[in-house]
């Protein structure tokens, strides 16, 4: 089992910039939900932002601490133009 708080810092290990919120969607604690907010998604695909966070979770997910994440990527203008703040 994994805490919310230990796949947040996972991802702002890769990403020091991004905006992190994390959601158990089971209280198993191994299905999740990501919101990542990172400038560092400009000029990426969407797959591409999906591959940057699976990548900094990657040996959770291998050994199967995290079953599943769910992942909703932005960057700084297209979460502001979503309406939402950090």
């Amino acid at each position: 089992m994994i805490s919310t708080s230990q796949v947040e810092s996972m991802i702002r290990a890769a990403m020091p910039d991004a905006e992190v919120k994390i959601q158990d969607l089971t209280g198993g604690g191994d299905h999740y939900q990501a919101i990542v907010v990172s400038s560092a998604f400009e000029g990426k695909s969407l797959i591409q932002q999906h591959q940057m966070v699976y990548s900094s979770v990657g040996q959770a997910m291998s050994s199967e601490a995290i079953h599943a994440l769910s992942l909703k990527t932005y960057t700084p203008q297209s979460w502001a133009e979503a309406g939402q703040t950090a």
